[in-house]
């Protein structure tokens, strides 16, 4: 980054600063004095942790600036797709020939409980890379402090601080050295990438560490498959000093090359395009200004929200959706399938078994608010226990609550309950003294009393498939049989123009008759039960993961370490990395 200035005296000076691994080259032969002493204490600084900057300065005469500024301007006032392009070739000719002023070093602690977030992360089994603009050993200190690294983790560093570069680069010719490099970052890659896949079968945890000139080589076509490839089997990655653009090239490199979801977290406006690059962008609000947070879709106050936001709200969402769309799919297919029935028994007749409004109610009143309550409240394991057992997070990346099986499932239990209903129904009242009038079943009171049916039966679905009750939950539930009943009293006493079969009908008919209440009763119960026997069998013999966290709270064991470390070891493997992982692995050797 460079500014121009003209100081007291009236003279122009460009005043830059960068990374070492783009300053250093910038600078003018004559501007050299200090740079073996600059590179030391940046080493120095880096190896305490600080993050590094290298100052440096050239001055301008008049007529260099007016060029550049008129060149400048031009490049701003672009309007095609290369205004990026022509604005960084005008300045990179302005950035250079400067002389070397220092360095500085600043300390930028670790937020608070990131080393638990990231541990928490990974035993989720989320994969974790760290894109970032330090130099390679402060990367690695930091790495250290927030357990991506370990003690015994071997590191496959990929760098070109080579004495061969080295030596190019002081000769000066661009084509040998870009030659050189590519060829010795593909090495490294490929030895890599070797040794990573000769201990596949071993306990062996690898991280890849690559510095931003090698990344540049990395990320070229016919090299980034490869570069992939080696990242994917590492347990962990970090990326030094890399520029904003390569940030989101990374970033879209993974999200393309795995056909995984990529979630990208930064509080500056470096990190803006890789924010934007990834399929969701967290921006952490801070002292480095709001654009992380402006170009992102969540935003969060400090990096140790994250893991509540993915382990407990990701987990609580992906349950709620998931069981909301396939109940939406269950409830209607219930409904639609008596009619269909009833068509069938009727031989096609075109004449419906409900009232019209009953049909144009059903997903309104009858049975639109319990879903969205199951939608909004539903937690099937509490927020304690979800970063308790970070494992839970992974029933959504394996997806097993939203799969085909389920799917067909829930439709498979539509199907049945429609048929239960329908021939339940047709069975009860046929041929029968509805009465103590001796009068028969109609189709209006066939029709009503499976629709009676229908809407309890899918509103005690619900009340089944709920693990969290809350009050809103139960006035939902029962208040939507209540308005079918209250619906059905106030529709039958309008006009008969309006409420045609239903006029009257609950009052003089349906309400009287003990046959009604008994053959709701028995409809339900019986419709309900296989659901029932279903759920307790797999609760009891094939618990699920939420299935068993729920059993150990249920049967007071949470508070027990070694039965919680059974239900926990799944997500605790050698290959991971964070606090847990890295006890694991000091217990081990």
């Amino acid at each position: 980054m460079s500014v121009i200035v003209r100081n007291e005296e009236g003279k122009l000076l460009l005043l830059c600063k960068g990374a070492d691994s783009v300053m250093f080259e910038r600078l003018d032969k004559n501007g050299r004095q200090f740079e073996e002493d600059t590179r030391n204490h940046v080493n120095e600084y880096a190896d305490a942790g600080l993050r590094t900057l290298i100052l440096a300065y050239r001055e301008l005469d008049e007529e260099e600036y007016k060029e550049f500024n008129k060149k400048f301007n031009e490049a701003k006032s672009s309007v095609n797709a290369d205004r990026e392009a022509l604005i960084d070739e005008v300045t990179e000719k302005m950035e250079r020939n400067l002389i070397l002023l220092g360095a500085t070093a600043v300390e930028d602690k670790l937020q608070l409980g990131v080393p638990d977030c990231i541990d928490k992360l990974a035993q989720a089994g989320i994969k974790i890379w760290v894109l970032t603009g330090d130099k390679m050993e402060t990367a690695i200190n930091i790495g250290f402090a927030c357990s991506l690294l370990r003690q015994g983790m071997k590191q496959i560093i990929i760098s070109l601080e080579t004495p061969d570069i080295k030596a190019l680069e002081k000769v000066g010719d661009k084509a040998v050295i870009t030659k050189a490099s590519k060829e010795s970052v593909v090495h490294q890659i490929t030895a890599g990438k070797a040794q990573v896949t000769a201990s596949s079968g071993s306990s062996e945890a690898y991280a890849l560490i690559i510095d931003g000139k090698s990344l540049a080589y990395a990320l070229q076509d016919d090299v980034k498959n490869l570069f992939l490839e080696l990242a994917i089997g590492c347990a962990s990655v970090i990326c030094c000093r890399s520029s904003p653009k390569q940030k989101a090239l990374v970033t879209r490199l993974v999200k393309l090359g795995t056909g995984k979801t990529t979630l990208a977290i930064g509080d500056g406006a470096n990190d803006v395009g890789m924010l934007q690059e990834a399929d969701i962008g967290i921006g952490i609000s801070g002292v480095e200004g709001m654009q992380a947070v402006m170009s992102s879709d969540i935003a969060i106050a400090q990096f140790q929200y994250l893991q509540r936001l993915l382990l407990v709200h990701g987990h609580w969402c992906y349950r709620r959706i998931s069981l909301m769309i396939c109940y939406f799919f269950y409830k209607n297919i219930t409904f639609a399938f008596t009619l269909f029935l009833y068509e069938a028994n009727a031989s096609f007749s075109g004449q419906p078994a409900y009232n019209d409004w009953f049909m144009t109610f059903f997903n309104i009143f009858f049975t639109s608010l319990p879903p969205i309550a199951l939608g909004v409240f539903d937690q099937d394991v509490s927020a304690r226990f979800c970063l308790k057992f970070p494992l839970l997070y992974q029933e959504g990346v394996q997806n097993v609550l939203f799969n085909w099986r389920r799917i067909l499932s829930w439709m498979f239990n539509g199907v049945y309950s429609a048929i239960i209903i329908f021939f339940f129904c047709i069975k009860a009242l046929d041929s029968e003294a509805f009465n103590s009038g001796g009068k028969t079943v109609g189709r209006e009171i066939l029709g009503t009393t499976m629709y009676t049916c229908v809407v309890w039966v899918v509103n005690c679905q619900m009340a089944l498939t709920i693990s969290y009750f809350t009050l809103i939950q139960h006035i939902f539930i029962w208040g939507s049989i209540a308005i079918w009943y209250l619906f059905l009293l106030v529709f039958g006493i309008m006009s008969p123009s309006i409420s045609s079969t239903a006029y009257k009908l609950f009052i003089e008919a349906l309400a009287p008759a003990p046959t009604f209440w008994i053959v709701t009763l028995f409809v339900v119960i019986s419709t309900l039960i296989p659901f029932y026997a279903y759920t307790a069998i797999q609760m009891r013999f094939f618990p699920m993961y939420h299935g068993m966290i729920q059993w150990l709270r249920h049967e007071g064991q949470t508070d027990d370490p070694e039965y919680c470390n059974v239900v926990r070891q799944r997500s605790l493997r050698p290959q991971t990395v964070g606090v847990s992982a890295r006890r694991v692995a000091r217990t081990h050797r």
